[in-house]
């Protein structure tokens, strides 16, 4: 048996003993879950009573890839700003782009970053990245804290394990702190986490704004309606705003207000220090990595970049009638789609517009063909399926512990240019658009 399966079978094992056979362990750790406030919409983040284990091997990987490949979307971003062409490929709205092409005042494009990866044994596969609603990057730091000291956590590790944390919020207030000094910033910064204000009051925002805090940042979460703009200081009532983080997407703001509004005149006005920019508009779309795996577009990259590209991230296509390449051959691209449906998902390029996902190895030909025709009508991306194999998570719920198949998201968090945590999403293994049910911390597991 593998390492890794043998420590998650040992694991499962101490489940079996008497004294984990008495939940009241999984109700202690419920109830501080919920006094934490690690909750999304009335829901508890996470049932699980396991966290999700890496190799030391398998974190080298996932680092090494992660930090060359937001180096290498960093420079596709300068690209399709330099490019109109490129632009018309990501959809974006005019104002969009007219914020984009405002320079955010630091060196790098993403100072704060989550990829989406699947890592299973030895492989694996980068499929999107978000870097203006990055979720986890407060709760797993927290959950990291509540695993390591359950009590059959603490028994796992002494029968030959060694389990460390990866990463903290630390580790993003100093890449916020970098970013405000290479602004030009001089006196310690007052934070506001950006966020819509039926998110706001809660979650995984004020966990963040706590934090901050306590680092000697005075933070707040506050709602874009809330901000006034005048004599050059962006504030909230009387609170000061040094740096924005923000955890909202342009067209949320456009929908609300115009370009009047006072968060995007201070940006205009290099009054405020907004992390992630509105450059990174970009880089929230799927679409963004038509132009990463498009070799026409990166011919001037290295040759260590495409090697890397072409091993770890997934072959993707926003859907139109043209023709275009697939491992070296020309295709049509809607004939491709039709008859390669094993293989491959149609996914919107943004999130969060209601749109649906579609799986062709999950779907039969005249619903494929139907899928098909609505991604031709609105900005969607045809991408290559990364499908990791199911792994068993033990899940507590409604007062009972029950053997759940999950598929397992890793999310490295980058900072700065630097892998500083990762977390995990678990989703339902059932057919059908995938339902995520719970964040996991994310361990690294070494035998002692």
């Amino acid at each position: 048996m593998p390492p890794l399966s043998e420590a998650v079978a040992r694991y499962h094992n101490l489940l079996e003993h008497d004294r984990y056979r008495d939940l009241s362990w999984g109700e202690q750790l419920e109830e501080q879950i919920r006094s934490c406030s690690l909750s999304e919409s009335g829901h508890l983040l996470t049932p699980v009573l396991r966290p999700h284990f890496v190799t030391r091997k398998q974190l080298e990987n996932l680092t090494r890839v992660s930090e060359q490949l937001s180096v290498i979307l960093d420079h596709v971003i300068a690209l399709a700003l330099e490019s109109r062409p490129l632009l018309e490929r990501l959809h974006m709205l005019p104002a969009e782009k007219m914020l984009a092409a405002i320079p955010s005042g630091y060196s790098r494009c993403t100072v704060a970053s989550r990829f989406n990866a699947h890592v299973q044994n030895g492989s694996l596969s980068m499929c999107g990245i978000d870097v203006c609603k990055t979720a986890g990057l407060g709760y797993s730091d927290y959950l990291g804290d509540l695993f390591l000291e359950l009590p059959i956590v603490r028994e796992f590790k002494r029968t030959g394990y060694k389990l460390s944390k990866l990463g903290g919020v630390k580790h993003l207030h100093s890449a916020l702190l970098r970013a405000w000094k290479e602004f030009g910033g001089t006196v310690q910064p007052h934070i506001a986490i950006l966020e819509p204000a039926q998110r706001s009051g809660g979650g995984e925002a004020s966990l963040l704004a706590e934090r901050f805090s306590m680092l000697g940042s005075p933070s707040r979460v506050i709602p874009p309606e809330q901000l006034d703009y005048s004599n050059g200081i962006l504030r909230s009532g009387e609170f000061r705003v040094d740096i924005g983080f923000r955890r909202i997407l342009t067209r949320e703001l456009l929908v609300r207000s115009d370009l009047s509004h006072p968060l995007l005149q201070a940006y205009r006005h290099r009054a405020v220090c907004l992390v992630n920019s509105f450059r990174l508009e970009i880089a929230q779309r799927r679409s963004l990595f038509d132009l990463l795996t498009d070799e026409t577009v990166t011919s001037a990259f290295s040759a260590a970049d495409h090697k890397l590209i072409r091993a770890f991230v997934p072959w993707t296509r926003v859907v139109s009638q043209r023709k275009t390449k697939y491992r070296d051959t020309t295709v049509d691209l809607p004939e491709f789609v039709l008859r390669s449906r094993e293989q491959l998902i149609l996914l919107p390029s943004e999130d969060g517009n209601g749109k649906h996902s579609f799986i062709g190895s999950e779907m039969n030909a005249p619903d494929w063909e139907r899928a098909l025709r609505q991604a031709l009508r609105s900005p969607y991306v045809v991408q290559e399926r990364s499908q990791p194999a199911p792994e068993r998570f033990p899940v507590f719920a409604y007062g009972e512990l029950k053997m759940k198949d999950a598929k397992v998201s890793v999310h490295p968090q980058v900072f700065d240019g630097q892998v500083q945590g990762a977390s995990a999403t678990l989703e339902s293994v059932a057919s059908g658009a995938p339902t995520p049910f719970a964040l996991a911390p994310v361990f690294l597991l070494e035998e002692n």
